[in-house]
C-alpha cells in the first residue's frame, strides 16, 4: 500500500490482480482493489462489470446492481450485465426488475441455461407471491361444502367425488 492506502501499481496491475482475486475465491480482497481501479477509471465497462460480480460475491447486492446497471446502461445489448443486474435485483428482493432484465439477458442468449433458470425462478417467485401456485391451505370456499372422506370412500375420485380412471 502507497502513503495514500492505494494498492501499488497501476489501474492495469489492480484490474488483473483483482480478477485474479475473484478467481481464487477472494471476492473480498478483489472488491477492494477494483475500487480502486474503478475509481481511477469511472467508465470502464470490464473494470465495473468485475467490481459488481466481486460486490455480488461478498452479498454487496445493491453496490453490485448498481454497477451491473452502469455496465448495462453504457451498452444496453451486454447480456451479462442484464444477467447480473437481474440477479442482484432479485437478492434485494424487486423480483420485477429481476425478470425484466433476465429476460432481456435471455433474449440476447437464449442458450445459455444459468439465464433461463435464473428467469424461471424469478418468474416462479412472481406468480407464487401473486398466488399462482394456490394457497398453502387449499381452495378452502371450494372445500368448505366437501363432506369429510368416509373410510369407504373411492381413493381414485377426485376432490368433487368424481371416479377417475385409477392414475
Amino acid at each position: 500500500m502507497s502513503e495514500q492506502g492505494r494498492p501499488g501499481g497501476g489501474v492495469y496491475d489492480w484490474f488483473r490482480r483483482g480478477i485474479a482475486m475473484l478467481a481464487q475465491g477472494n471476492a473480498g480482497a478483489a472488491v477492494q482493489l477494483l475500487s480502486h481501479a474503478v475509481e481511477e477509471e469511472p467508465h470502464s465497462r470490464a473494470i465495473r462489470e468485475a467490481l459488481a460480480r466481486a460486490q455480488f460475491e461478498t452479498r454487496a447486492y445493491a453496490a453490485a446492481l448498481e454497477n451491473f446497471r452502469a455496465v448495462a446502461l453504457a451498452d444496453p445489448s451486454d447480456d451479462y450485465a442484464q444477467f447480473g443486474w437481474g440477479l442482484a435485483a432479485a437478492r434485494l428482493g424487486d423480483f420485477e426488475a429481476s425478470a425484466e432484465h433476465l429476460a432481456l439477458a435471455v433474449a440476447m442468449r437464449p442458450s445459455s441455461e444459468p439465464y433461463r433458470a435464473a428467469l424461471r425462478q424469478t418468474r416462479a417467485t412472481l406468480k407464487a407471491r401473486r398466488g399462482g401456485f394456490g394457497t398453502v391451505g387449499g381452495d378452502r370456499q371450494r372445500h368448505d361444502d366437501v363432506p369429510a372422506e368416509s373410510p369407504h370412500a373411492d381413493p381414485h375420485a377426485d376432490p368433487q367425488g368424481e371416479p377417475s380412471d385409477g392414475r
